[in-house]
């Protein structure tokens, strides 16, 4: 299985079971064991997954912590675990915290077996930082966190790569968690701030109060505009490339677009669009299934969603001919960003002329 496959699989223990797991042992056998040996350690090694790690040098002896994790023969993670009942917080970082500075690692995973806190040393070297760069819910895992995860298995390891991403993640999750609290308590300073482009005058209390109130429906309204500005706007252009393509697949039947295939085609161009221009990601949809082109111009193709089934497919054209992908649900495309993006950068220094195409090899041009 892969390491999807077995995260999903855990995922589901965990909605399940979790009422059981109220011990740390039951917390490390049913989860946190099963989550390394999904991303490729050998648990059963106490060499490389050491338990109940110790260092004479910490000055508290008999203090432990959890596990160790050896890469390379050197230690790399610290894992602390706690009952699922127990509320993570920076308190319970004092083992790791102590052990981080005297041993090699880079990076230490605060657990109770649904939550994880993954924390490194962003802002001092050697000294483990008390706000996690990666945070997530086991029972809810979104797609793009297996990009992350990812980075985590024992075959694709690197510090350097982690580290490179773990400082963007930190402080985006600081800066949205801040504006999510914005949008449910609007702060004085906020509502102040905001308020003053419309209002003249004394800030009383009653007048704080219906500002708050106004920004919290005002910021409500953006969110639910921009949504559907975007899938108006992806309709608008599958509109338009439908009734261009009238010539090219001519049929009775009627074509619809489905709403899972206008949010994959908007997931797709959102993953190249550091590649390639997002205007110039174009969706073309048919009978049999959905084309997600580039310059629109089914010359080159940037993938294909076939959705309407029951079992439903991705196909990618990275190696040049057409390579058809079961996906369990439209999430998966996430895992393919890399494939993706390799395609788009094909076309994206070429001309958008499509009098001079080039066909990827072995693509049959469509009728």
């Amino acid at each position: 299985m892969t390491m999807e496959q077995l995260l999903r699989q855990l995922s589901e223990r965990v909605k399940e079971h979790s009422a059981s797991m109220v011990t740390e042992e039951a917390v490390k056998t049913a989860v946190v064991l099963p989550f390394f040996q999904a991303l490729g350690y050998d648990v059963f090694n106490p060499a490389e997954v050491i338990p109940e790690f110790t260092a004479d040098v910490v000055g508290k002896k008999g203090e432990k912590v959890d596990y160790a994790i050896k890469i390379d023969d050197e230690i790399r993670i610290l894992v602390e675990c706690k009952p699922i009942t127990t509320v993570l917080d920076k308190v319970h970082l004092a083992q790791l915290y102590r052990y981080f500075s005297v041993t090699k690692a880079k990076f230490a995973i605060l657990t109770n077996g649904r939550l994880f806190h993954f924390h490194s040393d962003l802002e001092e070297p050697n000294k483990l930082d008390n706000r996690p760069f990666l945070t997530f819910d086991l029972a809810e895992i979104p797609s793009h966190l297996l990009t992350e995860l990812k980075k985590f298995e024992k075959a694709e390891f690197d510090i350097n790569g982690i580290l490179a991403t773990a400082e963007r993640l930190k402080y985006t999750s600081i800066i949205k968690s801040e504006i999510n609290k914005l949008i449910e308590n609007p702060s004085e300073e906020f509502v102040r701030l905001i308020a003053a482009c419309v209002h003249e005058g004394r800030f009383t209390a009653p007048v704080l109060e219906k500002y708050a109130n106004l920004i919290r429906t005002a910021f409500r309204e953006v969110i639910r505009d921009s949504v559907h500005n975007r899938l108006s706007s992806a309709l608008a252009n599958t509109e338009t490339n439908t009734d261009n393509a009238d010539s090219e697949e001519s049929s009775t039947e009627e074509i619809i677009t489905t709403e899972e295939e206008l949010e994959g085609f908007l997931m797709i161009r959102a993953i190249v669009r550091d590649t390639i221009k997002a205007s110039r990601v174009v969706m073309r949809d048919q009978k049999s299934y959905c084309g997600i082109l580039i310059d629109d111009n089914n010359r080159r193709p940037l993938a294909r969603l076939h959705l309407n089934r029951s079992v439903k497919y991705l196909s990618l054209f990275d190696n040049g001919a057409e390579e058809k992908l079961a996906i369990s649900s439209i999430d998966d495309i996430y895992d393919f960003a890399e494939r993706l993006r390799s395609t788009a950068a094909k076309y994206s220094d070429r001309s958008v002329s499509p009098t001079t195409p080039s066909a990827p090899q072995g693509l049959p041009e469509e009728a």
